[in-house]
């Protein structure tokens, strides 16, 4: 039997049965069925037009240590961070399948259960109730969107199930982490926004900026990046023209041509613009048909990092584009697992490494690993280990498979992930570092450098 192909395209309808595909690898190794003990195929066709055969991924079960381990994702396979959380999506069962060809956890394959969180806190939190409540699973890999993981956390850690995100950046998480309220079934593979905010603000200084305006999403994200980016840009001797009064645009709206005008007023050097795609893209079409952003840079930040995004936006009456000489930050990737992880994705994938792929890929690692350290396949195993597998002391292993390997030896590992050394601290934080990109003339996206947060 061949093996199913990860899927490059994510609907709705199929989200929960996409996540299966790692069951379906492990029914071609003849391991377990499912929980009910029998295998229920259902067809899906992939991007080739080939049957792949998944299991249920809906059936109540209990989950235990002498169970295989059970592991979720909640991402954004639609709404508007879909354009990001789709290849996101694609790499958690990658690292599922990877780790079940080397023995699995604890002995056992792994399976993985999926739910599209629809980048909306009311899905998100749905979701993670059904992953914790009615599958059962010890972690999850979720969410990106900041108000999505707020909605989810408070499940998560009710039912004692650990939540990793690979890109939730709000710096509310550690203030509430510091506090306790998480009672530690929280971490992330992103850094907070308070570092992200704070590179953004010293590209603005570096590139000469001395009035910025600003204009953001009104979610945790948004707002949490703004105050941030705020104070670290007045630290730097700016001068944020729009401080008292912010512009902050609902997630909900439609029309956006108040707040761009309110965002561009005053012609600041620069706008920090921290958007999502859909509604961000709508709002820059706005200030440029109002002719408001002609001579202004827009800065970007990580929540519109796609190569659809410049043409989301527009192009101008003679044909430019819209974005044209934007410049914006991004969690950047320089971990030691990253080359390897680059050769297997473009294999599987056929294109390059996104943003937030290898955050999502060690989000899955760390589970499995902290699973394996713990021998128990649940929740307060992974808790229990989370850190220690992450962090020194500990040999250092980039490969997820040797690092499996050296825990059932009984050996200290301090793992090296794709998306950089993960170590995470007591409030489940990483520090990581920034990729500075721009917007081309012929709409696409480039690296152009590196900025620290301090």
């Amino acid at each position: 039997m061949s093996k199913p192909a990860i899927e490059r395209s994510f609907k709705p309808s199929r989200a929960i049965a996409l996540a299966a595909i790692a069951l379906a690898t492990a029914a071609c190794q003849n391991t377990t069925p499912n929980n009910t003990g029998a295998v229920n195929p259902t067809p899906i066709a992939n991007n080739t037009g080939a049957v792949t055969q998944t299991t249920s991924a809906t059936t109540p079960a209990a989950s235990s240590a002498k169970d295989g381990l059970k592991i979720g994702s909640l991402l954004p396979a639609t709404g508007d961070l879909s354009a990001i959380g789709q290849p996101m999506i694609a790499a958690v069962p990658l690292l599922v399948q990877t780790v079940n060809k080397c023995g699995g956890v604890n002995g056992k394959p792994v399976t993985l259960v999926s739910e599209d969180d629809q980048t909306d806190p009311k899905a998100g939190g749905a979701g993670m109730t059904k992953l914790a409540e009615v599958d059962r699973v010890a972690g999850v890999v979720g969410s990106f969107a900041s108000s999505v993981s707020s909605a989810a956390v408070d499940i998560a850690a009710r039912n004692k199930v650990m939540l990793i995100s690979p890109g939730s950046t709000s710096p509310v998480f550690t203030g509430r982490a510091k506090k306790g309220d998480f009672q530690s079934y929280w971490a992330r593979t992103a850094p907070p926004d308070t570092y992200q905010a704070q590179a953004l603000a010293k590209l603005a200084s570096e590139k000469g900026f001395k009035r910025v305006s600003t204009v953001v999403i009104n979610n945790d994200y948004g707002v949490g990046f703004e105050k941030e980016f705020v104070q670290a840009f007045k630290k730097l001797g700016g001068t944020v023209v729009n401080e008292n009064k912010p512009t902050r645009y609902d997630p909900k709206a439609t029309t956006f041509d108040t707040e761009a005008s309110a965002a561009f007023a005053g012609k600041p050097d620069a706008v920090a613009a921290v958007l999502y795609a859909e509604t961000g893209s709508l709002l820059l079409k706005s200030a440029a048909e109002q002719g408001l952003s002609q001579g202004v840079t827009v800065m970007l930040t990580d929540g519109v990092y796609s190569p659809d995004f410049p043409g989301q936006v527009g192009k101008t009456s003679d044909g430019k584009f819209i974005l044209s000489g934007a410049i914006g930050t991004v969690p950047g990737a320089n971990g030691k697992a990253l080359a390897d992880l680059t050769q297997l994705w473009k294999q599987k994938q056929g294109k390059e490494v996104s943003a937030y792929v290898p955050h999502s890929w060690d989000a899955a690692a760390l589970l499995a690993l902290a699973a394996e350290a713990a021998k128990s396949n649940t929740g307060e195993g992974i808790k229990s280990k989370i850190r220690d597998v992450a962090n020194a002391p500990g040999e250092e292993v980039s490969d997820v498979c040797k690092a499996l390997e050296l825990v059932r030896q009984g050996k200290d590992i301090n793992y090296q992930g794709a998306s950089g050394n993960v170590d995470i601290d007591e409030s489940g934080d990483v520090v990581g570092s920034y990729d500075v990109w721009a917007v081309k003339d012929d709409g696409k996206l480039a690296v152009t450098g590196k900025v620290s947060p301090k």
